[in-house]
């Protein structure tokens, strides 16, 4: 058994924030599945959102913000999330990451070029180069294996929450985890006075996706089974441009390519999006993906073209030179010719219901980042919202967990596998995995039918049967939970989306195109679902 004051669920921006601004005060747990960097957050490349040009204004970030989420967005979080923007990029700066320095341009902050990309009205993405995930997630990771109040648990994935209800007390409380230790196949039971589910969203329910093979809906599972509400599941923002090819496995190319100039294309070179919206490269996500998804369709094609190549070389090589590099050792030269793209699930919008401090409906119980549903991102995320969105919550949750008091933990029982057996068929999983992330693509993409919704249901009951007892009777693995988190993520999102009754942002439905006068979350219950 192990125990700490914090046990944290998730090593991106989120869970980062989180650890080092309570570790000075609390003993802090920090588990991942792979490695320390092995998160979405190290993968994102444009950069974080947030109001630092002088000729940019609060209420300008949250009206973009609230157009580009549909009329869904809670506009008290969306607020207080932008309103502490300046603050979270500071502590950033203090920590040395080491952003993009003004290159002579009018918009810059302390130093620093400021961008744009699609939604934002004016330049205010602060990036290092075109991979800020990465600079920032190992500024930050440095710290953390070098502070003494944080012990970093590595190859380890949650199998569940430890709540009140497993223990069969009255409430609803969690008191940490069960944890299984992938390289030495062992189950630890991990207490804790407060749990922090920041293990991102669930990109890898879908067949194609830009997400990391991490990205497989655990916390919002747990929370859901935990007892936690989930709200906005149906929104799964596709985002529009991912690079097309055989080698490339899930490479995004970033939402600053257009942002700095790149037009879309068909094959014969001809530009279709001033077709779809005025704003052209420049509209919001949601938009982009589905022109692109109908002219796919229109034509018969696999893919449409992004092109930047009409730009100086040198242009493109200081802006996106991790881009340049990546597509030139796949034999695209983006200087000369346009990059192959097609678009995949990118971000989780909805999540389990929390407050602005992070809290869920379960005593003790946190989620931060694309876990969570905070109500920020609406019917559709904002480009670049989500890193900032990690480090507002993150701090204000670490704030709120330094005031609690200290609270008696129960006895817990080990971890009980003497009722199960070794699996004799590993195969049953990759098979459901396969089919599930399939009946999800085809069933549940961007656009959407009641049919269409009908038949991922169905399926999935029926797999979520087959994969329950699998889990019942054999010893937990890695694949297994995942496969056993991805079923019940995949439910919430069918059953959020046969919920809504009208096309909104990311969800659009054939079925029901119009946009209803009043914008209302989809809230799922435990307590009340089938």
């Amino acid at each position: 058994m192990m125990t700490f004051d914090v046990l944290i669920v998730g090593s991106g921006l989120a869970g980062m924030t989180l650890a080092l601004h309570l570790a000075e005060k609390k003993k802090v747990g920090l588990i991942t599945k792979k490695e320390l960097l092995e998160a979405s957050s190290s993968y994102a490349q444009g950069g974080i959102a947030a109001v630092l040009d002088a000729g940019d204004s609060v209420e300008a970030h949250i009206q973009d913000t609230l157009v580009a989420g549909g009329g869904l967005c809670n506009e008290p979080a969306t607020r207080f999330i932008v309103e502490n923007s300046r603050q979270a990029i500071d502590w950033l700066i203090s920590l040395g990451v080491p952003f993009s320095p003004d290159d002579g341009e009018e918009n810059s902050y302390r130093g620093f070029h400021l961008t744009r990309e699609g939604g934002h009205s004016h330049r205010r993405i602060i990036h290092a180069a075109d991979a800020t995930g990465s600079a920032v997630t190992s500024t930050l990771g440095q710290k953390i294996r070098a502070h003494p109040n944080i012990t970093l648990l590595e190859q380890h994935i949650c199998i569940d929450l430890i709540t009140a209800q497993k223990l069969g007390l009255e409430g609803k409380r969690c008191f940490g985890a069960y944890v299984l230790d992938i390289e030495l196949d062992e189950v630890h039971t991990v207490t804790a006075q407060h749990t922090i589910l920041a293990s991102g969203g669930a990109g890898k329910v879908y067949l194609y996706t830009t997400n990391p093979d991490t990205a497989t809906g655990d916390g919002i599972a747990m929370g859901w089974r935990a007892g936690c509400r989930v709200a906005n599941m149906e929104f799964i923002q596709f985002h529009p441009t991912c690079l097309y090819h055989p080698h490339a496995k899930s490479f995004l190319i970033s939402e600053a390519v257009r942002g700095e100039g790149g037009i879309l294309r068909l094959p014969d070179g001809t530009r279709f999006m001033p077709n779809h919206d005025p704003r052209a490269e420049l509209a919001p996500r949601d938009i982009v993906a589905r022109a692109i998804d109908f002219e796919m369709k229109r034509h018969g094609l696999d893919c449409v073209y992004l092109d930047i190549s009409y730009k100086p070389e040198s242009f493109v090589r200081e802006h996106f030179p991790n881009i340049h590099a990546t597509c030139l050792a796949l034999g695209i030269d983006i200087c000369k010719e346009p990059i192959p793209v097609v678009p995949a699930a990118h971000y989780t919008c909805g999540g389990l219901k929390t407050d602005l401090c992070g809290k869920t409906d379960v005593d003790n119980l946190y989620a931060v980042g694309e876990v969570a549903c905070t109500g920020l991102h609406g019917a559709n995320r904002l480009a670049s919202n989500s890193l900032l969105e990690c480090m507002v919550i993150g701090r204000a949750a670490a704030e709120h967990i330094l005031k609690a008091g200290k609270q008696q933990t129960p006895p817990v029982p080990d971890w009980d596998d003497s009722r199960v057996t070794d699996a004799d068929e590993a195969v049953v999983i990759s098979h459901n995995w396969d089919e599930l992330r399939r009946s999800m693509w085809d069933y549940v993409g961007i656009v959407r039918t009641n049919k269409r919704l009908e038949r991922a249901l169905h399926r999935i009951e029926l797999l979520k049967t087959e994969i329950n007892e699998y889990y019942s009777n054999f010893h937990v693995t890695n694949d297994l939970i995942e496969l056993r988190n991805l079923v019940q993520t995949a439910e919430l999102i069918v059953r959020s989306a046969m919920a809504r009754h009208e096309s909104r942002g990311l969800h659009y439905s054939r079925d029901y195109p119009e946009t209803l006068a009043d914008a209302v979350d989809t809230i799922l219950v435990p307590e009340t679902a089938k």
